[in-house]
């Protein structure tokens, strides 16, 4: 098992650029595939991001090039950068470990962090 934290969130104006950490202890994370997703109030949770263990990227259409995931595994942390921020991406962002893997639906996933608040204002 991983124990993920994420960070980085805030309040932001629109276009506006945030970078989110998730740092792992525990294990090393280089054994997983690491996901974003995000959560909206009254919205189920979403795919955001991911990358796997040998650096591949993928992405959901919304943030397709606004968002990028990368991984520093001296550092044991996955990042999202986001720029352009827009209202509608509004949601608290979680990070998730998948051992040896990566999926899209949140159930792939079997280790999640706390989670940070990202609000953008028009």
């Amino acid at each position: 098992q991983v124990q993920l934290v994420d960070s980085g969130g805030g309040l932001v104006q629109a276009g506006a650029s945030l970078r989110l950490s998730c740092t792992a202890s525990g294990r090393t994370l280089n054994f997983y595939g690491v996901g974003w997703f995000r959560q909206a109030p009254g919205k189920e949770r979403e795919f955001v991001a991911a990358i796997n263990r040998s650096g591949s990227t993928f992405y959901a259409d919304p943030v397709k090039g606004r968002f990028t995931i990368s991984r520093d595994d001296a550092k044991n942390t996955v990042y999202l950068q986001m720029n352009d921020l827009k209202p509608e991406d509004t949601a608290v962002f979680y990070c998730a470990a998948k051992l040896l893997s990566w999926g899209r639906n949140a159930p792939d996933y079997t280790d999640w962090g706390q989670g940070t608040q990202v609000t953008v204002s028009a």
